[in-house]
């Protein structure tokens, strides 16, 4: 919990004026946001990042300045007078970021478009050493999930279904596709958009270089459903604004299904994970559940690339 008092702290080192107000900010998962209003009508955003090693925030925040100096809307936490852009406050990294007006991303095909020419600047940005090789949410994950449920005696047909799948997914996984910077987690409360354009690519934690159709996959699963049902005009508006910028490959187009799937599954096992593993709370365990029952639905995506 962050007291009035402790959000006056992070301000004071910011050397910024009286603090009038916190609002819990909605979105995410894992860390705490808070809306600051100061006295003078000022708004900043206060992060806890509990739910991360402070060497890891370290990292993200270099992921963020790299995308802000390559001309990526994002937010890179305000610089303190000590010359830094976190604080360690009780073994946690707290950083003030920027407050950016607008909201979660609407779904309309206009914001979507706008969404895939972004996510498309992104992928051909130079690669830098802040981000990683590997994919948190991919088969470490998958691994992690696999073993914590053994341990646990927790007995999940979705786990089966996992252990059954990783050889299979890893033998399949498309090693030769074009690389770029990744976002890796582009679900609606990671982008703030507003009036059909984005204003910041939010939370970089899953960040990484990778196959770029992975991305773009992956931001259909975020954006391109509703509940089990795909809603094939997003899908079509978020390929057209991607391509717009980048033709995608033959080997990529083939390769959209397998990635999907592999998209799909990531944030099945991340919220498994999170909700019956890391944090059990009854009334979020079968989150994951929607997930799963996509796997079932057939995607097209000759259809849905016109």
């Amino acid at each position: 919990m962050v007291s009035l008092a402790d959000a006056g702290w992070l301000i004071s080192k910011a050397g910024l004026g009286d603090l009038e107000s916190i609002t819990p900010l909605e979105g995410g998962w894992a860390n705490t946001n808070l809306h600051l209003t100061l006295k003078d009508g000022s708004s900043f955003v206060l992060k806890a990042w509990s739910a991360n090693t402070v060497e890891k925030v370290s990292s993200v925040i270099d992921c963020h300045i790299h995308l802000h100096e390559n001309g990526i809307p994002t937010t890179v936490p305000i610089m303190l007078n000590d010359g830094k852009r976190m604080v360690i406050k009780d073994g946690v990294a707290w950083t003030l970021l920027p407050f950016v007006s607008g909201g979660i991303l609407g779904l309309d095909e206009e914001s979507l478009r706008s969404l895939g020419e972004v996510q498309a600047r992104m992928h051909l940005i130079p690669v830098a050493d802040c981000f990683p090789e590997d994919y948190r949410m991919g088969f470490d994950l998958f691994e992690e999930v696999i073993s914590l449920s053994s341990e646990m005696g927790r007995v999940d047909p979705f786990v089966e279904m996992l252990s059954s799948q990783i050889a299979e997914l890893r033998g399949g996984f498309p090693l030769s596709l074009p690389r770029g910077v990744l976002h890796g987690d582009l679900f609606p409360d990671n982008v703030i958009g507003s009036s059909g354009g984005i204003s910041a690519i939010l939370d970089l934690e899953e960040a990484w270089i990778g196959p770029m159709a992975f991305d773009l996959a992956m931001s259909c699963v975020g954006f391109g459903w509703e509940g089990a049902e795909p809603v094939w005009e997003r899908w079509r508006a978020l390929f057209e604004g991607y391509q717009s910028v980048r033709k995608l490959t033959d080997e990529e187009f083939a390769s959209l299904p397998f990635l999907h799937r592999f998209a799909t599954l990531s944030i099945a096992a991340w919220r498994f994970w999170k909700h019956n593993l890391s944090e059990q709370d009854e009334s979020l365990s079968k989150r994951y559940v929607e997930m799963v029952d996509r796997l079932n639905v057939e995607i097209d995506f000759s259809e849905v690339l016109g």
